[in-house]
């Protein structure tokens, strides 16, 4: 990612330098304008290829990004601990495993541990925060 960065800002220094264009204060003679115009043109050739430059430079960029983004294998897991009674009468600890983005919000999918879906948080309204994620259910 570092990589991109430093390519990305090249790239946009290059434009930068080019859509200056190189111009001088070169004064030419009214008989003969032929320098004159020909800092105007170039000027404006350097202006327009600049900008094209840049633009090139800012598309591929910003799709790298948003395809390195988009594309990026790591995810992370958040795992809950429930209580539970078997038929028998045994009380046991089963893991539920919740699928978050990189803010830990919950993502909008089952995790791909094969649980089901996270169900709707509903805040209570008289609960203590949770402290900690091992403590027996209730």
């Amino acid at each position: 990612m570092k990589t991109l960065h430093r390519v990305s800002t090249f790239a946009g220094l290059l434009a930068l330098a080019l859509a200056t264009g190189c111009s001088s204060s070169q004064t030419g003679s009214p008989y003969h304008p032929g320098p004159v115009a020909g800092d105007v043109v170039g000027t404006g050739v350097g202006v327009v290829a600049g900008n094209a430059v840049g633009f090139a430079g800012g598309v591929v960029a910003g799709t790298v990004s948003g395809t390195s983004q988009v594309l990026d294998p790591s995810y992370h897991m958040v795992r809950y601990w429930r209580t539970e009674t078997t038929s028998d009468g045994r009380t046991i600890q089963v893991p539920y495993d919740v699928l978050v983005d990189q803010y830990g919000r919950p993502a909008r999918m089952p995790a791909p541990t094969g649980n089901p879906a996270p169900p709707r948080v509903v805040p209570a309204t008289n609960a203590p925060p949770m402290t900690s994620t091992n403590a027996a259910g209730k």
